[in-house]
């Protein structure tokens, strides 16, 4: 077994019927690639031999009421490909609004927690076509946050994804195996006994976080802080409904603002999203005076040596949604994002982690619903929204023997951030995947479209 760290487990205390808390990946394939045509039936087959190599897809949760410490992960003994690979059909005519319309409710429904916890969605009828004619089709990955983070997620992806379309299947990897009751409750002990040491080198590298945070602050080097963020549609506390949309840019068009303006890539990103936000509140009449302010996560994979599959910080960013001019706007947001950069790196990379490490599952929820009835008396947001930069292989890639042809990443919403934009850069190309609320968002296609109004603009001033 397997015990999940205090990061992993958070994602599952803190998950409600309101506010689910699994990502979403999805891919548009080709299916004039697939070795011999396109069946589900071969799908299907190629999926199950291809989970032989990967014992997370077989991995469930398990826990015992005498457990002090985080559940673990054990093997499914039970496993059934067939449990967790669905097929649908689009209603006629199929098109990107309808395929939305069901991405939506898909995205809407909470993972079964006694499997492991994710699903496939096989969806066919993509334009009215027939995939089995080699029309395309869409496949939503659902994972639970608390098996991925975006670099884990975007491993799992890449490992059922080949450069060749016959690639051979690789060789089958045993699993984490079992763990009973008494076994899960034992071990869990001697990991809850550990906590005070855990704790007494935490708060040294707390206090000092602190300190240098208050340095900073005063001298005007310090990243956006939190509950300074002004208040939109779309920071309230989230429903149990999604609604989904999503664009594609040409990443030489985002590579050539980025190196007109010697600036980094992720400054353009976070300016794309500030410019397509600017227009949809100016257009509302509910543009807010103060900037908007984005939390992204960033990995820490590189400098962590703790265990789990989360391993992430976060940086707090100014979106600079005030300034009219896209060009000073984008100057500014990377000014902001040097000046973030540098106080995320001075945090310790896995102080988050050891934070979540002693928390207990009712701390988690208390701390939920404190959160929640916050958002009903109007207090400030602790900021606007999730916004994530996720980078992927850049070269063809064969999702069981199909190219991808894009992969639009989709992450979860909180209470009182109610907007998740995640891009991801594949082979040539910059996905953009929006999750909202409807009850918060009812038509997100507007910032959809407008991503590529917003990269014009930028492209233009290149010019």
């Amino acid at each position: 077994m397997q015990r999940l760290s205090g990061l992993d487990a958070s994602f599952l205390y803190l998950e409600t019927a309101q506010q689910l808390l699994h990502v979403c990946s999805i891919l548009e394939l080709d299916t004039t690639t697939m070795p011999g045509g396109y069946t589900f039936a071969k799908l299907r087959d190629a999926l199950s031999r291809r989970i032989e190599s990967m014992p997370q897809f077989r991995e469930k949760l398990a826990d015992s009421r005498f457990n002090p410490d985080h559940p673990v992960w054990v093997e499914d003994k039970d496993f059934d490909v067939d449990r967790h690979l669905h097929r649908i059909g689009l209603p006629a005519p199929g098109g990107r609004e309808e395929l939305a319309e069901i991405l939506g409710h898909i995205a809407s429904l909470p993972l079964d927690r006694s499997r492991p916890l994710w699903e496939k969605w096989i969806i066919e009828g993509i334009d009215g076509t027939d995939a089995r004619d080699g029309g395309p089709l869409v496949v939503l990955t659902k994972v639970h946050h608390a098996a991925v983070d975006g670099v884990t997620g975007a491993s799992l992806m890449s490992q059922l994804c080949s450069t060749e379309p016959d690639a051979p299947d690789p060789e089958p990897v045993a699993g984490v195996g079992g763990g009973n009751q008494l076994e899960i409750a034992v071990n869990g002990a001697i990991k809850f006994a550990t906590r005070p040491l855990k704790l007494a080198n935490a708060l040294p590298a707390t206090v000092n976080t602190v300190l240098d945070t208050v340095k900073r602050a005063r001298s005007g080097l310090s990243m956006a802080p939190p509950f300074v963020a002004p208040q939109t549609a779309w920071n309230a506390n989230v429903t149990s409904h999604r609604n989904i949309a999503f664009a594609q840019l040409e990443l030489d068009d985002v590579k050539a603002v980025k190196n007109h303006f010697g600036v980094k890539l992720n400054d353009v990103v976070m300016a794309l999203v500030s410019g397509v936000l600017r227009k949809f509140l100016q257009d509302r009449g509910e543009l807010p005076t103060s900037t908007l302010i984005a939390a992204v996560p960033v990995s820490v994979h590189d400098k962590s040596d703790r265990p789990g599959r989360n391993q992430v910080s976060a940086m707090f960013s100014r979106l600079e949604t005030q300034i009219e001019d896209p060009v000073e706007r984008l100057k500014a947001i990377s000014e902001a994002n040097s000046v973030a950069k540098q106080h995320n790196s001075a945090i310790g990379a896995t102080l988050l982690q050891d934070w979540t490490t002693f928390a207990a599952p009712a701390v988690f929820g208390m701390a939920m619903r404190v959160y929640a009835a916050s958002r009903l008396s109007g207090a400030r947001p602790v900021l606007n929204l999730v916004v994530s930069n996720v980078p992927g292989p850049q070269m063809p890639l064969y999702y069981l023997g199909n190219e991808v042809k894009a992969m639009y990443p989709i992450g979860p919403v909180f209470h009182g951030s109610g907007l998740n934009i995640t891009v991801m850069s594949l082979n040539g190309k910059l996905d953009v995947g929006i999750v909202s609320c409807p009850e918060l968002l009812p038509d997100l296609w507007d910032m959809a479209d407008d991503f590529g109004h917003a990269l014009e603009e930028l492209l233009d001033a290149t010019r």
